[in-house]
């Protein structure tokens, strides 16, 4: 009799299998070059941009909220969700979250004012939609925070690696 023996496999290892396969099929030898968190980094902040997005126009163009008041607020709900996203999900850290907390804040207070203030609310101000504001903030956010969660926050992960390490 054969017994059906089934593995499960959490989410976060799901994750890492698929930004591994992802890099995998990147043309033009990006596959050396990329490693499976940058495309896990991707993924969630892209996701959490858009909801970024989602809270700033329900925030401004809904509510009449001012817009450093609403760019604020959905900086911080979607940061929330990228630090625990990017903990469990991505980076797979097990190291005390107390001091991640800490780094992660003080990496996104850097980002808020140099970012998504400086440039995004600049440009704003200069007269550039605040919707196109925002995505070239974003743009610039990204390989800020990347560099800060691999190398400073998260720094336990292997760059290469799709198995959980503890940090």
């Amino acid at each position: 009799m054969q017994r059906d023996i089934r593995v499960t496999r959490s989410f976060a290892e799901r994750f890492a299998t698929c930004c591994s396969t992802i890099v995998r099929y990147l043309p033009f030898g990006l596959n050396t070059l990329v490693p499976p968190s940058f495309v896990g980094f991707a993924l969630i902040n892209g996701c959490t941009f858009g909801v970024d997005l989602l809270l700033l126009t329900l925030g401004h163009g809904v509510a009449g909220l001012p817009l450093p008041v609403a760019i604020t607020a959905a900086y911080v709900c979607a940061f929330a969700l990228s630090f625990v996203l990017n903990r469990v999900v991505n980076f797979r850290s097990h190291a005390p979250v107390g001091p991640q907390v800490v780094r992660y804040a003080v990496a996104v207070a850097v980002n808020y004012a140099v970012f998504v203030l400086g440039a995004g609310a600049g440009l704003a101000a200069l007269g550039l939609e605040y919707h196109l504001a925002r995505i070239f903030a974003g743009a610039c956010e990204a390989v800020f925070l990347y560099s800060v969660l691999r190398w400073i926050v998260f720094p336990g992960r292997a760059a290469g690696s799709t198995r959980g390490t503890r940090s």
